[in-house]
């Protein structure tokens, strides 16, 4: 994947200062999949305070699952997809870190592991091709396990997301839970680029005539600011991105988003190029902190302990 240069960097911040208020996002990610802005203008909020990640120290047993090399850089490369909370996000769009669930697990895990992270910025839909040019030690964007993705990629599960609905406060055209994808016949489906929700989409887009019912539309946008915009502006009837990039939205105080439930499941995980020997050491901090309670105190700062889970495994089969 291309490295973003200083104007897609101000670009990206500037997406992500239009975040919270009452929109939809893009998730991730990828669930999972990407993250979701808001109108221009809006106001974003801020991270919260609680830092759970303070008083993670290096634990020498698993520190030592690293390859010697690595050990001896003390630095490890990280793709990142930043989009919007709960996973990763820019606070009050200004030039600072980037906060969120995504980015205090992979700093936690660091941590374990007694290495620095250099994290890059990029697009959620080129992090999982860099992989294999070793552009990137290993990527983070919410990215759902899959079993296309396990063909090409590693990964390593810390939490479980998926896949659900969101429309527009107010609206009509679908009222609950979409269980279903001839729900969606006849209407106009917004999602992101390179994400589970757009292959999800596309292969299964012949149910609708099989029901004798009119196909639903996808359209796929590269910037979350888009989607949001096209909802708004009633060019697309529904989003589908990640369970809790959807649910954060919709709880927001100012929210103009209706959650619908979830559709399906994934295990979401830091991804890695095939066969790489950095994968028992990550499995093995994030059950780490698992056991110390740090993953448990960073998924109730971001909201998300629902999706928590019990171990973190590597390369699990895609959820049916």
């Amino acid at each position: 994947m291309n490295l973003p240069g200083n104007g897609t960097r101000t670009r990206l911040r500037t997406v992500a200062a239009l975040i919270l208020v009452p929109l939809l996002t893009l998730t991730a990610a990828c669930g999972s999949d990407g993250g979701t802005p808001a109108a221009a203008g809006a106001p974003v909020s801020p991270a919260p305070a609680d830092d759970p990640v303070a008083d993670v120290r290096t634990v020498d047993s698993i520190a030592a699952l690293l390859p010697s090399g690595v050990r001896t850089a003390g630095t490890l490369r990280v793709g990142s997809s930043v989009g919007a909370p709960p996973s990763a996000y820019y606070p009050n769009g200004q030039d600072k870190p980037p906060a969120g669930q995504d980015i205090d697990i992979a700093d936690a895990v660091a941590k374990v592991l007694g290495v620095k992270l250099e994290r890059q910025d990029a697009s959620f839909e080129t992090i999982l091709p860099a992989l294999g040019s070793g552009k990137y030690d290993f990527g983070t964007g919410n990215f759902g396990v899959t079993a296309e993705r396990l063909k090409t990629i590693d990964f390593v599960t810390y939490i479980n997301d998926g896949q659900g609905f969101a429309v527009k406060t107010g609206s009509t055209t679908l009222t609950d839970k979409v269980d279903d994808l001839t729900r969606l016949c006849g209407l106009t489906i917004g999602t992101g680029a390179g994400t589970t929700f757009e292959k999800t989409l596309t292969a299964q887009k012949g149910v609708c005539a099989a029901a004798g019912k009119k196909p639903y539309e996808v359209k796929v946008f590269s910037e979350n600011g888009a989607v949001t915009t096209a909802l708004q502006q009633g060019r697309i009837d529904v989003v589908m991105s990640t369970i809790n990039g959807l649910r954060y939205q919709a709880a927001q105080p100012a929210s103009q988003s209706t959650f619908l439930g979830e559709y399906h499941r994934l295990d979401v995980g830091f991804a890695f190029k095939k066969g790489s020997p950095l994968t028992p050491a990550f499995q093995a901090a994030v059950n780490e902190l698992i056991k110390n309670g740090t993953y448990q105190r960073i998924l109730k700062k971001w909201g998300t302990t629902d999706s928590r889970i019990d171990t973190s495994q590597t390369n699990p089969a895609e959820h049916t």
